[in-house]
């Protein structure tokens, strides 16, 4: 009995300070809402939430969200709340400048602001006879070409640019719930 041989695993490329710049954060707003909550109590608690809750929104959307991810048959490239997927065989180059970029068929370029970045070469010991190591940033480069010339021609799914909606209605929620405490506390 034959099988077809699975693809190879969905790959997401993100900041590494993304996770810890979120995390970090978190620990910030929930040590801020649970001091609020003994001092004052859980109304006051309430009634700043919205304000902390929208900074770490901010932290997420800024450091953490960004990210490109490819697989076999193409790419998703999340900018913070523009979401953009494509094909490999809408690709007509892949370049590392200071962020990953992707050139398009219809002409655009599309810059990958989570994805790998150029990096300062790595300071080697004076006395060291090592081989340099390749940046990371080269390597993930490498990763993504690799994928790119290896696609099928069945990989040309359409260039579809999107909003993130889970984001702006997180936004939309942490607006409304200001808005509301702020007519509670001058009301």
């Amino acid at each position: 009995m034959t099988t077809t041989p699975p693809p190879e695993a969905v790959r997401t490329f993100r900041a590494a300070s993304g996770p810890v710049s979120l995390v970090l954060c978190s620990l910030l707003a929930l040590f801020l809402l649970g001091d609020a909550a003994v001092r004052a109590g859980w109304g006051q608690m309430l009634l700043l939430a919205p304000w902390v809750l929208l900074g770490l929104w901010v932290v997420y959307e800024i450091a953490f969200v960004s990210a490109v991810r490819v697989d076999d048959e193409g790419a998703v490239v999340q900018n913070m709340l523009r979401k953009t997927s494509f094909g490999w065989r809408r690709v007509r180059d892949i370049d590392l400048r200071w962020q990953l970029l992707f050139s398009l068929d219809d002409g655009s370029d599309l810059s990958c602001y989570g994805g790998p970045a150029r990096a300062r070469p790595v300071r080697r010991p004076a006395g060291g006879d090592e081989e340099a190591k390749a940046p990371t940033g080269l390597r993930d480069l490498t990763e993504i070409r690799d994928r790119w010339e290896a696609a099928s021609h069945t990989a040309d799914a359409p260039i579809r640019r999107s909003w993130d909606s889970q984001a702006l209605i997180a936004l939309g929620v942490i607006v409304l719930w200001a808005v509301v405490s702020v007519l509670i506390a001058n009301g």
